[in-house]
């Protein structure tokens, strides 16, 4: 895991493999920053002037190595770009502080020490920039750089590694004796590593992430951070009646399970209950998905990689509120005990559900999941979920859909989300839509109109909140994994998205703002 400290060194005087400095697109010429001063008086004031030579503007996402002239206590310089300059002064944007701190994040992969001398005049930036950094510095690499047992006995050895991620971060121009400083990098610290563990489970191959060692990985969370967990089995969910879970699992070797993870603060006086679709595989069961479909189904259970880092952040960060977390696992594949169209489940609510296509099955395991955690009694109830390809053709790869039983709690949500960096975007909830989903053998079907699919998804979830409870439904089919090149701190494969969202909101929660 990448270390991060606050450097009492000043940028000329810092020793480490590199030093990262802003630079904003200006009208003319490439602006450097806030913190870069002392770097540009090494290039005797001719930073920007060299960064125009060499083709550099300012634009987000833009980054250019320099050889580091004697001023300076360190080999590289990189200019990031930041993109436009800010209309009031030194007032930069949170999001492109973290995108920039994240494209040099992963552009130093490799070295072990670097400074960020990026703006760090308020406390705001400074944990804009040691979140990006953090999120930027992340790899992959469980399954890559091991050895070559064909090779012969006396070959010469060779590193094929990946490269690792950059060892250390050191925030420059930062306050490390002010407690507010201190308190919002040891917060971007335990959010960052809790976004890139549930990065890492998104990207484990299935046939190592399946529900039960889910529930382990949980499990042992739970223990580190004093958070209490429990998991239903199968035997425990036939006992229950969960059979949502149960027919979206009953297809596959691997049984499902409903864990529980329950946060809670002696001084609490409100209960967010977080519910994450956890399917570990999606086949699509008998409603097979077509050749070119299946290949990234292992990041199905991404909402509830989600909801488990939110509530391991809001147990280590320490929050006055009470977060209970619901991860319902199941991996859904085809075989002889599979569910097929046409089944009828009885959910654990007791309703019937009319099952005609078996890809269909986030919906299944959630309503189970969202009825029990109804019984508790929450103040609101958020839901995650990889749950629909319409949602992705609605608002793209990078936005997540909120869709919401409260119209103040979905904006309140949405404010959240942009507050945090994450693209999202309010969803309606037509009630004409519910009608496409009348069954004439059970109380309803798990399909409904095509056209607004992902708005029928969540009139079908909806069914299955409790009366009187705030209730929100986030669909990240769109942003949760990323196929094409890494950009800011986003990165191939698992992307964590939610976790800030879910994480904000518990924290306004404990100050008593739910929305």
């Amino acid at each position: 895991m990448t270390a991060l400290t606050l450097s009492t060194a000043g940028a000329a005087t810092l020793r480490a493999d590199a030093l990262v400095v802003g630079v904003a697109k200006g009208a003319k010429e490439p602006v450097l920053a806030p913190g870069a001063e002392a770097v540009d008086k090494a290039f005797d004031g001719k930073l920007a002037t060299v960064l125009a030579t060499l083709g550099a503007v300012g634009a987000e996402g833009e980054l250019t190595k320099l050889p580091a002239p004697s001023g300076l206590k360190v080999p590289v310089v990189i200019a990031v770009g930041l993109g436009p300059v800010p209309d009031k002064e030194d007032a930069y944007d949170a999001e492109a502080l973290r995108r920039a701190a994240g494209t040099a994040a992963r552009a130093l992969s490799g070295f072990k020490k670097a400074g960020f001398a990026l703006p760090a005049g308020s406390v705001e930036d400074a944990a804009a920039v040691a979140e990006g950094a953090l999120l930027g510095a992340y790899a992959f690499t469980a399954y890559q750089g091991g050895e070559n047992k064909l090779a012969p006995k006396d070959a010469k050895a060779k590193d094929n590694g990946p490269k690792l991620p950059l060892a250390e971060i050191t925030l420059v121009g930062a306050k490390p004796r002010d407690k507010a400083y201190k308190a919002a990098v040891e917060r971007a610290l335990a959010l960052a590593e809790e976004i890139n563990r549930a990065r890492d489970l998104i990207n484990t191959p299935p046939n190592d992430l399946y529900p039960e060692s889910f529930a382990a990985v949980a499990t042992a969370a739970g223990k580190e951070h004093g958070i209490k967990v429990q998991v239903l089995d199968e035997k425990a969910l036939v006992k229950g009646g969960f059979g949502g879970i149960l027919g979206v699992g009953q297809g596959s070797a691997n049984g499902p399970r409903l864990v529980k993870l329950a946060y809670t603060h002696p001084k609490a006086e409100k209960t967010l209950a977080l519910v994450g679709k956890g399917i570990t595989y999606d086949s699509g069961g008998i409603s097979l998905k077509p050749a070119g479909h299946n290949e990234t189904m292992k990041c199905d259970m991404s909402g509830a990689a989600a909801v488990f880092a939110a509530v391991v952040t809001a147990a280590r960060l320490g929050l006055k509120v009470n977060v209970t977390g619901w991860l319902a696992l199941a991996e859904n594949m085809p075989s002889g005990t599979a569910t097929r169209p046409g089944d009828v489940l009885r959910m654990y609510s007791g309703k019937t559900v009319e099952v005609l296509n078996t890809d269909a099955e986030g919906r299944l395991v959630l309503g189970d999941a969202l009825t029990r955690a109804s019984e508790e009694k929450p103040d609101a109830i958020v839901d995650v979920a990889t749950l629909t390809g319409a949602m992705v053709l609605a608002l793209g790869n990078r936005t997540f859909g909120i869709m919401a039983n409260d119209d103040a709690f979905r904006t309140s949500i949405h404010e959240i989300a942009e507050e945090v960096g994450e693209a999202s975007w309010p969803m309606p909830l037509p009630a004409d839509l519910r009608k496409g989903m009348d069954s004439p053998t059970a109380d309803i079907a798990n399909m409904g109109e095509r056209m607004g699919g992902g708005l029928v998804a969540g009139l079908f979830l909806k069914e299955f909140v409790g009366e009187g409870i705030a209730w929100a439904h986030l669909d990240i089919a769109g942003p949760a994994f990323h196929e094409g090149a890494p950009y800011g701190y986003t990165p191939k494969g698992g992307t964590g998205s939610a976790v800030r969202t879910l994480v904000r909101l518990a924290e306004r929660t404990a100050d008593g703002d739910l929305g």
